[in-house]
C-alpha cells in the first residue's frame, strides 16, 4: 500500500512538474518596440520596425530563449508620431500597462530622450539603436544603453573625413556650409561641427538652422547658393531631405562635397522621390546592406526577399539590438528588468556572430554608451547607397567619386 501511494505522489508530482515547465515554456517575453510609425518619419519608423520583426522571428524559429524553456519574444509596439509628449505617455504604457521587460526606440532624439528618462524612473532597461543625441547617455542613468554612435563622435567622422580626402585628392575644402533642422539633434550636431570645423581650421561661411518638416524651404537653399561654400553638411528628416536636395538641384548649385548625416538623407522614400540629384551625396552612417561583411550581406538578401527593400542603416541598427536585448535575457535567465540591465551592463558581443551585423562590436560602458561604435561612409553612385570608405568595408569596385562632378558634366 506504502508503495502504491508513494507511486501515486510521484506521479502527481511529475504531472505537475510537466504542466508548470509546459507553461513556463509557453511564456511570451514582452520587448516594447517604441519608433514613428506616423507622421513625417513614419516610412523610416516602419523599416525600423521590421528590423526588429526579422529578428524576433529567427530567435523564436531558433526555439526562444533557451535558458527559459524557450520561451518566445512578443514585440509590443507603439507609436509616438514622433511627439515627444506622446512618447513619454506610451513609454509609461508599455511598462505599467504592456508590462514589457525592456524598451528599444524611438528614432528621433527628441522621442528618445524624454521616454529613457521614464523608463529610468519605472527602472525598465532601455536601449536605444538610433539616437544621436549626446546627453542621452549623459545623464548618469543606469537603465539606457545605446548601440549606435552620438551626434559628436558622427560629426567628427564628418569632419575628418573631409579633411583626409581633399589631402589624399589634392582637391582640399576650405569652407563649409552647415544646414540643420531645429530640434535636439540638429541643434546638437551644428556643435560638434562646429567645435570640429575649428579644430581642422575649416571656415564656417553658412550656419542655417529651419523648422523641422518645413513647407517650404527656397530660402534655405537660396542662401545655399549665395554663400558657395566648398562642402555642405545637412542634418535633416526625410521631408526636408527632399525639399532641400530638388533645391538644389534646380538652381544647379554646383557644391565640391555634400556630405549628410543618415535620418532623411537615409530613407528609401528619400530616393524614392529625388533620383539621380542625390547622386554624388556622402552619407555618414554605421553600416550599409552592401557592407563587406558576410553576415550582413547574407541577412539583407533575407530581409529583402521578405520584405522588398533593402535593409536602411537604422533598420540594421534595430535588427542588431533585437539580438542584444535576447541575448541579455538568454544569459540573465530571467525576465526581471533589473537582472536584464545588469547583464546589459557587463555584456560584449562580438561582430559578425549571430545577430551583430553592424561592423562593430557591442560594449556599454558606465554611461550606457556602446564603446565600439564606428561611422562608415556612403556615397550615393548610379542612385545607389555604396559604402566607400574605410576601405576595409567596401565591396570590391566601389571608388569615390571626389570632388561632386558639375551639374552641367552630368
Amino acid at each position: 500500500m506504502k508503495k502504491v501511494i508513494l507511486m501515486s505522489f510521484v506521479f502527481v508530482l511529475v504531472c505537475i512538474l510537466t504542466i508548470s515547465l509546459f507553461s513556463f515554456a509557453e511564456e511570451t517575453i514582452k520587448i516594447g518596440i517604441l519608433l514613428p510609425l506616423s507622421g513625417p518619419a513614419a516610412s523610416i519608423g516602419v523599416n525600423s520596425l521590421n528590423g526588429h520583426k526579422l529578428a524576433v522571428e529567427e530567435i523564436n524559429e531558433a526555439g526562444g530563449i533557451k535558458s527559459l524553456g524557450g520561451a518566445k519574444i512578443e514585440l509590443i509596439v507603439a507609436d509616438s508620431g514622433g511627439d515627444p509628449k506622446v512618447g513619454m505617455t506610451q513609454a509609461e504604457r508599455l511598462i505599467t500597462k504592456d508590462k514589457v521587460v525592456a524598451i528599444m526606440g524611438a528614432y528621433q532624439s527628441s522621442v528618445t530622450y524624454p521616454s529613457t528618462q521614464v523608463a529610468e524612473k519605472l527602472q525598465i532597461p532601455y536601449l536605444v539603436p538610433s539616437s544621436y543625441l549626446p546627453t542621452i547617455t549623459e545623464r548618469g542613468f543606469k537603465y539606457t544603453f545605446r548601440l549606435c554612435l552620438n551626434s559628436d563622435l558622427a560629426s567628427r567622422e564628418q569632419i575628418a573625413f573631409l579633411d583626409r580626402m581633399g589631402k589624399l585628392t589634392g582637391e582640399p575644402v576650405k569652407t563649409l556650409g552647415l544646414i540643420y533642422e531645429n530640434t535636439d539633434w540638429g541643434e546638437a550636431t551644428v556643435e560638434s561641427w562646429k567645435k570640429y570645423a575649428k579644430e581642422f581650421g575649416f571656415d564656417i561661411v553658412l550656419d542655417e538652422a529651419y523648422p523641422a518638416n518645413s513647407a517650404s524651404l527656397n530660402p534655405v537653399v537660396l542662401k545655399i547658393k549665395s554663400s558657395n561654400p566648398d562642402a555642405l553638411l545637412f542634418a535633416s528628416y526625410t521631408s526636408d531631405a527632399i525639399l532641400l536636395t530638388k533645391g538644389i538641384a534646380e538652381q544647379k548649385i554646383d557644391i565640391k562635397v555634400y556630405v549628410t548625416t543618415a535620418g532623411g538623407h537615409a530613407d528609401p522614400v528619400f530616393f524614392e522621390n529625388v533620383g539621380a540629384n542625390a547622386d554624388y551625396y556622402f552619407d555618414l552612417a554605421e553600416t550599409s546592406p552592401d557592407i563587406d561583411l558576410p553576415l550582413a550581406l547574407e541577412t539583407n538578401a533575407k530581409y529583402k526577399k521578405i520584405y522588398g527593400d533593402d535593409m536602411s542603416d537604422d533598420c540594421i541598427k534595430c535588427y542588431t539590438s533585437t539580438y542584444v536585448i535576447a541575448k541579455a535575457i538568454e544569459i540573465a535567465k530571467s525576465t526581471n528588468p533589473d537582472d536584464i540591465q545588469r547583464v546589459l551592463a557587463n555584456m560584449f558581443m562580438i561582430s559578425g556572430q549571430k545577430g551583430i551585423i553592424t561592423p562593430y562590436s557591442v560594449e556599454f560602458g558606465p554611461d550606457g554608451q556602446n564603446i565600439y561604435a564606428r561611422a562608415v561612409i556612403i556615397q550615393n553612385l548610379n542612385q545607389k547607397r555604396v559604402v566607400v570608405y574605410p576601405a576595409e568595408l567596401a565591396l570590391p569596385g566601389a571608388a569615390i567619386v571626389w570632388p561632386t562632378p558639375s551639374w552641367d558634366e552630368r
